[in-house]
């Protein structure tokens, strides 16, 4: 049997009742349902209609802490997947070991015994070729999405670039516009090649710690790969930063150690890099190291076994060296908002039969936003009593599904008071208007802005409608 999110469910619920004598929470099967999807706490609080930080600084670190003490070790959002399938795999065995004896008791002669012991040895062959053959959720971690609304035809040529050797994939899309997503898809097909796959989001590295210089983010990156591949960390075997450097030590550590264990290619695919942006002492190496990768494969089989994909939110505007940069190589994608025919695709998938009106009346509020339009056809198919005229009229209030989402954002605006005048000034206009550049920029790169040549507009209506409240409000305060 795989060890999915439901065993996961009942394993994290099994524990904690043997322990504390209490099932999970909704609010906690929540949590884990968010974690095993690779969601954010700004994306579970926003689905549930909780504030984020009451999702991330108070329920989830309870929680983890809760699952820590009831299987005996360290637990996070980025390891709880291991450590659950770990007491999984014990409770099973146990399992089987249970019915064994039961066997041997009913059996008197050596013979049945010593038939008993071999039907045991075969279990825990049978049991160890479980362990070492990863399933398609094991393999990737990539989990099977419910609603997916096609954008042809990117995902297949994203597939079909990822066979090719030595590949490189740049997906550039804003905040919650779909790349996750995008690239769960291709990966869930990619899978099917039987390809190693590891999908590493820069949001899981601490910041203070791992991102205050180069060595200790290398170093990061390479335990966090190896950990994703159920492969032994080796650093200590291949690490020497005083004598070859971190970078020569890291590019080691890939080339004779994690390429070398693989039979098959190895797909990276790291999600948030833009999170590297304003820390020149790690990026201009790390994106460098990348670049050296991708010219590698061009003269060395080892290395063609290696397919990259880079997800970031915003056009890059670090300086790099032309040719030490990845982003100049390979092949670029950018998402844009959904079409009227793929919102219609949305709802339909919803199991909702909206009329053409009232989808362009979404649209209207909404744009073609791919996470705004999925909260309102989730939040329409579980209160089929409301309207989507109720839900538009309710949408730009404090009073609406969208107040986590819009209440993240200007938080985010408090303690930028710089961020917010510029913002201010595109939401008081009805036409695109020119700010300072990296105002745009990080408007642009949370998701609140788009661009429309050298000038900015709001992404959607509801920002401009709950902005202009919301802002003129503080300011008479």
């Amino acid at each position: 049997m795989d060890f999915n999110l439901n065993e996961a469910i009942e394993a994290a619920n099994q524990v904690v009742h043997s322990k504390f004598n209490r099932k999970l929470t909704d609010l906690e099967i929540a949590i884990v349902k968010g974690a095993w999807q690779r969601e954010d706490y700004d994306t579970i609080a926003a689905k549930h209609q909780y504030a984020t930080t009451y999702i991330s600084q108070d329920v989830a670190p309870k929680f983890w802490k809760l699952l820590s003490d009831a299987l005996g070790e360290k637990v996070k959002k980025s390891n709880f997947k291991e450590a659950l399938k770990r007491y999984w795999e014990k409770q099973s065995f146990s399992e089987v070991g249970r019915n064994l004896q039961v066997l041997a008791g009913a059996e008197g002669d050596k013979q049945t015994s010593r038939n008993i012991a071999s039907n045991k040895e075969d279990s825990l062959k049978q049991n160890t070729q479980i362990q070492q053959e990863r399933s398609q959720i094991e393999k990737n971690e990539v989990s099977k999405i419910e609603v997916y609304v096609e954008r042809p035809p990117i995902e297949s040529l994203c597939y079909e670039h990822i066979l090719q050797p030595g590949s490189l994939i740049r997906i550039k899309a804003p905040s919650l516009m779909g790349k996750t997503y995008l690239m769960t898809r291709v990966l869930s097909q990619v899978v099917e090649k039987d390809y190693s796959i590891v999908y590493l989001s820069f949001k899981l590295a601490d910041r203070s710690i791992h991102f205050t210089n180069l060595n200790k983010f290398l170093r990061w990156f390479c335990i966090n790969i190896s950990r994703e591949l159920r492969l032994p960390v080796e650093l200590d075997e291949y690490w020497d930063e005083e004598g070859i450097g971190s970078k020569v030590s890291c590019t080691t550590y890939f080339e004779e150690y994690l390429l070398t264990e693989l039979t098959n290619p190895l797909v990276l695919c790291l999600d948030d890099v833009d999170l590297l942006f304003p820390h020149p002492e790690i990026y201009e190496d790390f994106f460098g190291l990348l670049r050296s990768w991708y010219e590698k494969a061009r003269s060395r089989r080892l290395w063609q076994k290696l397919r990259l994909a880079i997800l970031h939110s915003t056009d890059v505007y670090i300086q790099l060296n032309i040719n030490q940069s990845p982003f100049n190589v390979g092949l670029p994608i950018e998402l844009s908002e959904f079409t009227q025919e793929q919102v219609l695709a949305l709802s339909q998938q919803h199991g909702l039969a909206i009329a053409s009106n009232s989808v362009a009346q979404l649209m209207e509020l909404l744009g073609g936003h791919p996470y705004l339009l999925e909260l309102a056809f989730a939040h329409l198919k579980s209160h089929p009593d409301i309207t989507v005229e109720q839900l538009l009229a309710e949408a730009p209030t404090e009073a609406g599904i969208y107040r986590p989402h819009l209440w993240k954002y200007w938080l985010d605006l408090q303690e930028h008071l710089k961020l917010a005048a510029a913002f201010q000034q595109v939401i008081h206009t009805h036409h695109p208007v020119q700010i300072e550049p990296i105002s745009a920029y990080q408007l642009q790169s949370m998701g609140l802005v788009k661009l429309a040549g050298n000038k900015v507009q709001p992404r959607c209506n509801l920002y401009r409608q709950y902005f202009q409240m919301r802002l003129s409000s503080d300011e008479q305060t």
